[in-house]
């Protein structure tokens, strides 16, 4: 049996009520007003209870009208114009729900994320323990595919450890004896010992949870758009009505003033523009998983973005082979991708798919032997080829230096590179960077013609590299070299400042820095994860370039909603002056609210069919 949404009970009493009632009248039964105030009693006290409750605690909303014309109806006999009104109240709080959707996940994603198992080191015995086990000093294994349970220092191995978690940055980085690493960095080869130098509660992956769990604490709840209007609204419904009083003497037409003055253009516009909008961004693979997003997202002024993954593909690839005199490109790479078929490292997949993607011929290499995390060598032909990083390169064939002494200026700008010596003599080097994906040009573009004056990039990777990529794009602001803590740090002072803050990242160290800003949105065309729940709204599409249509959309939203609103507002003040004169009584100025009503959310309804924007053929 399907369960009724709890955000429906109210509103389907309260209509089936109403319905009832309307059936009785028409046969004539006189019960008809006994059901109207029964249903009244139902499901409108409690609406009022509600209501003054949050009155008494300062939260001076659109519905405080509403709760006088249910209280003033049940106090004057009036059932039909109370229930009315209560269909619209608990109707719209209905949309409202709808449109909030669920709560983030974010804290419990990361928490079942972080590294749970170790393997401590005693003399030849190796013995498992939880990771909260763990105490300083410990001597601890990581074997390949494993995440390191804390901070620590390599005292054995030469690990190849890939630090997106912490970083962003999808480039593995080799690690030696006496480096320092972070918990939460994942072993992609060969085993190594580490000495641990913190407890897995205060070292970097829970560091990154912690700073998740006060982000989303510290973020100030967000004023709906309907109440920010119910704030100069409601005090003039309460003039009308004292005005009304003092001339007429008559409670009666009090209360039907209250009832046309009930605020469901304030209650209804705004939550049907937002789920229409809602609506819109979701045909266009933009969820938004709350209403407040959507209309924070309209006022934009400061957009942050992360590097790798957001602005870049996320992944290294092969930007350029250098080449010795007398060696071409296309030979070095079919000759070294030989060899690196027989490897699991990733930049030598890396290799072997661009050798693929140029058509060169595979070649297959005999003998092939590698060192974990260093390089590989075989015979190819006639040919012994080595492929792998300068260390091994120049310890392995150290007549090979001279011959790449030619090629080290320039390079690669992310600092990433293979040395590939053929017949024990330097061949070439092979270059990797993370390319930056096509549409983020225009993006900033568009970003500038929407008005959004100021854009930043935060990055973990170096500040050199990010200035590059910032440049290259238009971005106004660049900084480096910055670990999780630090880039919330930066979006946290811009809230602070009064910006409205759009955070743009992908990534686990996104995280906290998505739930800081004011609205976080996640690329997640991988499958969402950690940022994703993070984040207050994703797009699936592997496309950034939708956070300006997303906004687009939010401002479009926004603009119907207001209309709707004033169109309302406009329309009630009206009814307010012919129910002051004796024109309107309350049931019957019920029924002009509904057609007002009517009105309001068939102009809403326009959010969810959005015209073809100009700019970046958003469709």
């Amino acid at each position: 049996m399907t369960r009724v949404p709890a955000t429906l009970v109210r509103p389907g009493l309260a209509l089936l009520f109403l319905l009832a009632g309307a059936v009785a009248h028409l046969a004539g039964q006189p019960l008809s007003t006994t059901i109207w105030l029964a249903g009244l009693v139902l499901v409108g006290v409690p609406v009022v209870a509600r209501t003054l409750w949050r009155a008494l605690q300062g939260h001076l909303a659109s519905d405080i009208v509403a709760m006088l014309a249910i209280v003033g109806s049940l106090a004057l006999g009036q059932p039909l114009a109370g229930l009315i009104v209560v269909l619209m109240q608990t109707g719209g709080e209905a949309l409202e729900r709808y449109a909030e959707g669920r709560a983030s996940r974010a804290i419990h994603e990361l928490e079942q994320s972080a590294p749970r198992i170790a393997h401590r080191v005693r003399g030849d015995a190796v013995d498992d323990l939880a990771a909260e086990q763990i105490a300083v000093g410990d001597t601890l294994l990581v074997r390949p595919g494993e995440l390191v349970p804390c901070d620590g220092m390599v005292i054995s191995g030469r690990p190849l450890l890939d630090l997106s978690r912490l970083t962003g940055e999808p480039l593995p980085v080799s690690a030696e004896p006496g480096t320092l690493i972070r918990s939460g960095s994942h072993n992609l080869e060969s085993p190594f010992e580490l000495r641990s130098t913190a407890l897995a509660s205060e070292s970097g992956y829970a560091r990154i949870v912690e700073l998740v769990r006060s982000a989303q604490a510290s973020k100030a709840p967000l004023q709906r758009l309907a109440d920010r209007y119910a704030i100069w609204f409601t005090p003039l419904t309460m003039l009308a009505c004292g005005l009304t009083f003092l001339g007429t003497h008559d409670l009666i037409r009090v209360l039907a003033v209250l009832v046309v003055a009930t605020p469901c253009p304030l209650i209804l516009a705004a939550p049907v523009a937002v789920v229409g909008g809602i609506s819109r961004s979701a045909s266009r693979g933009i969820v938004f998983r709350h209403g407040a997003a959507l209309e924070q997202l309209g006022g934009v002024t400061v957009v942050v973005f992360d590097k790798t993954g957001t602005l870049t593909i996320g992944r290294p690839e092969v930007a350029a082979i250098r080449t010795v005199p007398g060696r071409l490109e296309n030979d070095v790479m079919s000759l070294a991708a030989a060899v690196e078929r027989g490897s699991g490292h990733l930049l030598a997949r890396t290799l072997v798919s661009a050798a693929e993607r140029h058509r060169l011929p595979s070649l297959v290499a005999r003998g092939v032997t590698e060192s974990p995390g260093q390089g590989v060598t075989g015979t190819v032909g006639q040919h012994e080829v080595s492929v792998g990083g300068w260390r091994w390169i120049s310890t392995l064939h150290p007549y090979a230096v001279k011959d790449f002494e030619s090629l080290q200026q320039g390079g690669s700008a992310e600092g990433l590179s293979a040395f590939v010596a053929i017949d024990r003599q330097g061949a070439g080097i092979v270059d990797y960077a993370d390319r930056l994906r096509p549409e983020v040009g225009a993006l900033v573009v568009e970003l500038r013609r929407l008005g959004i004056g100021r854009t930043l990039l935060l990055s973990g990777d170096r500040e050199s590299n990010v200035r590059q990529v910032a440049a290259a794009i238009g971005i106004d602001e660049a900084h480096g070299d910055l670990a999780p803590e630090d880039k919330t740090r930066i979006v946290q002072a811009l809230v602070s400042a009064g910006e409205t803050v759009v955070m743009v990242g992908d990534g686990t160290n996104d995280a906290p820095a998505l739930s800081a800003a004011t609205v976080g949105i996640a690329l997640a065309s991988g499958g969402g994860g950690i940022a994703a729940e993070a984040a207050d709204a994703v797009i699936l599409a592997d496309d950034p370039g939708r956070v300006a249509e997303a906004v687009e959309i939010s401002r479009r939203t926004l603009r119907i909603a207001r209309e709707s609103i004033w169109t309302g507002l406009i329309l009630s003040a009206c009814a307010m002056g012919f129910a002051a004169a004796g024109a309107l009584p309350p049931a019957i100025g019920a029924m002009v609210q509904e057609a007002v009503d009517v009105a309001v959310i068939l102009n809403a309804l326009r959010a969810a069919v959005a015209p073809r924007p100009h700019g970046m053929g958003f469709g």
